[in-house]
């Protein structure tokens, strides 16, 4: 079975054309624009801004599919 490689980042796109330039067989993992909605609304809620990973793991744990 083949696993995949994903990669968390805060800088999707950087990372997306970093592997294009270098021709590097990376999959990057690029969350659903509703981590950046939910994110976005924590930030203005609460002040706190929290990681891509941590937001996407938190909604996945509350049942979120995406």
């Amino acid at each position: 079975m083949k696993k995949s490689v994903k990669l968390y980042t805060e800088n999707v796109l950087e990372e997306f054309y970093y592997s294009l330039h270098t021709n590097k067989a990376v999959k990057i993992h690029i969350p659903h624009s509703s981590v950046y909605y939910i994110r976005a609304l924590i930030l203005a809620d609460t002040g706190v801004k929290y990681t891509l990973k941590h937001v996407e793991h938190a909604m996945k744990a509350e049942g979120w599919i995406d």
